[in-house]
Order: structure tokens, then C-alpha cells, then sequence
């Protein structure tokens, strides 16, 4: 690998068979246009397709390239985090395989960089080939984040950004298990710019982020970032309580005036099902939070690497 490494490509991969060596050649034709020294990092995060040994055969032939292969999978914002501690760039720019987000807008973010930018993220201007409800529980979930946390998330972005040598050295720094990393950007501070850009459709393949990881991401930056769900469950609380007095009270003055008894036992049912609704919705809040103290408690590392690949080439 080159000395002076001023770029570091971090390039998460999930069951990527169909577009790493697209992916590679993109990047590939981008980072050449700058003339400067620059490695593309590779994280093989328990791919169980034909992504490992694909990548490996690019990376023995390409001194600029390097594989990390984790020992099963550990999840996208884990992948980022590798990738970010295992960089040696004096900026580092992450970018997923898919090709979704264009490697010709790293270009743009360089430029911002040069002027002094220490975080560039790409902010989409349009969503290509995405459903209308991926689109609308995507723009959904950004405006409710930034409402929420008491630090400024920029909506409608991912974590297609580049970030300088000292914001890297401070997000490794931090401890946290369970990472929401577009958050923890926002959340270290520095002067920050976007550029916008046009999200294309996946060159191939399906979406590594189904229902089930959308919602555990959306949770992921939510109690990352702020407190609000708690205050929301004593609220609901206090709701459900006003609730059941009101209907005792409305209850009893309808007993007295009519003389007829109509507290029957579907109503009761039903109060029982309005109050015990409540309850349990707290009590997901707060186990959200109390997973994280758990999680956080067991001090495990946010990913095990089963091995390095790099060229067999010698520098020059």
C-alpha cells in the first residue's frame, strides 16, 4: 500500500456478488482522476453469497485495495465502524456498493474538503427507483429524528459523506456500542457542508435494508439521541389514567340518572384494553433504553475481524 494515503473509500458489502466489480470499477475510474494516493477498504460483513471470494481476487491484484472479512455478520453501521478505525486516509469517504449513491459525487465532496470542510455528507435531492412507501417512511423517519433529538440530524441524507482525519480519530474515539454513525457526525460537531445529488436505482441486487433493519435503525438513532420517547410514555400515562377516571365518573352519573346499569362487561373490556395498551407501549419505550444499557454494559466489541486481505504485489 502507497505512504501518504490521503483518501480512504470505506465500502461496506453484504451479499454484493452482482455489483462489486462495478462498484470496483466505478471507484476505481473516480479516484484516479485525483492523482493522489488513496485505498478503497472493503467490509465483507458475513456476506454468505460470492462477495468474499470475488473481492478477495480484486484485492490481491490492486495495491490500493484491502478486505477485512468479519466473522459473521455484524451489520452495516458495525461495517462503517470498521472501516473508519482501519483507514489510514487523511479524509475518508463512505459510500455503499450498490451504486445507489454515484462515486463521481465523492469528486464534489473533495472539493468542500479543500475548502475547509471538515464532514461533507450527500444530501438526496431525488429518490430513483424506490417504492412510494420506502420513500415516505424514509422522509418520515428523518423529519420525526430531527424533531426529537435535541442536535441538528440533516434530513434526507445516509451516511454517504466524507469526514476528516481528526472527526475519524474522535468518532473512534467514542464507546458506544449500538452506533447510529450519521447521528454520532452531526453529534461530534465541526464545521459540516452537504452537496445534493440524484440517488439512483441499485445497479443490481435487492436492498440490504429491509422492514426489520429500517425500524431497528430508526429505534437505533432515536434512543441514541434523545430522551423525548420517555417523556412521551408518562404522558400516555397520565392519558390512560385521565381516561379511566373520566369513565368512571361519565359511568356513575349515567348510573344515577337513567337507573339502569350500564357498565357492562364489553365496556369494561374495552377500558381494560385502552389502559393496558398504554402501558405496554411504555414499557416498550423503556425497554428500548434499558436494551442499550444492557448492550452497553457487556462491553463486547462491535465486530470480530476473521482476517485482512491485501495485494500480493509489492509497493512500488
Amino acid at each position: 500500500m502507497h505512504d501518504n494515503i490521503i483518501y480512504s473509500i470505506v465500502v461496506p458489502l453484504y451479499n454484493e456478488e452482482l455489483v462489486i466489480n462495478e462498484s470496483y470499477k466505478r471507484l476505481k475510474e473516480v479516484m484516479n482522476t485525483t492523482h493522489e494516493n488513496y485505498e478503497i477498504i472493503f467490509i465483507n460483513d458475513g456476506s454468505i453469497d460470492k462477495t468474499r471470494q470475488l473481492t478477495e481476487e480484486l484485492c490481491l491484484n490492486d495495491k490500493n485495495l484491502k478486505l477485512i472479512n468479519f466473522s459473521r455478520n455484524f451489520g452495516h453501521q458495525c461495517a462503517i465502524t470498521a472501516g473508519m478505525e482501519n483507514a489510514s486516509g487523511e479524509a475518508i469517504i463512505v459510500i455503499d456498493a450498490d451504486l445507489q449513491d454515484p462515486p463521481e459525487v465523492m469528486l464534489e465532496m473533495i472539493k468542500k474538503w479543500k475548502q475547509g470542510y471538515d464532514v461533507v455528507y450527500g444530501k438526496r435531492a431525488k429518490r430513483e427507483g424506490e417504492s412510494f412507501f420506502k420513500k415516505f417512511t424514509a422522509r418520515s423517519f428523518y423529519r420525526l429524528l430531527k424533531n426529537v433529538t435535541s442536535i441538528d440530524i440533516p434530513v434526507d441524507t445516509g451516511d454517504f459523506r466524507l469526514i476528516d482525519r481528526k472527526v475519524c480519530n474522535t468518532l473512534n474515539s467514542l464507546p458506544e456500542r449500538n452506533r447510529y454513525v450519521r447521528g454520532l457526525v452531526s453529534w461530534v460537531g465541526y464545521k459540516q457542508t452537504f452537496v445534493e445529488f440524484v440517488r439512483h436505482e441499485r445497479f443490481a441486487g435487492d436492498s440490504k435494508y429491509p422492514l426489520k433493519k429500517m425500524l431497528k435503525l430508526a429505534f437505533d438513532g432515536i434512543t441514541s439521541f434523545s430522551y423525548k420517547p420517555l417523556i412521551i410514555s408518562s404522558y400516555l400515562g397520565g392519558i390512560s389514567l385521565t381516561i379511566g377516571f373520566i369513565s368512571i365518573i361519565v359511568n356513575i352519573i349515567n348510573n344515577v340518572l337513567s337507573k339502569t346499569n350500564i357498565l357492562n362487561i364489553g365496556f369494561a373490556i374495552s377500558i381494560d384494553f385502552i389502559m393496558f395498551g398504554f402501558l405496554l407501549s411504555c414499557m416498550g419505550i423503556i425497554g428500548q433504553y434499558l436494551g442499550r444499557i444492557f448492550d452497553e454494559s457487556k462491553a463486547r466489541p462491535n465486530y470480530i475481524i476473521e482476517n485482512i486481505v491485501t495485494s500480493r504485489k509489492d509497493d512500488d
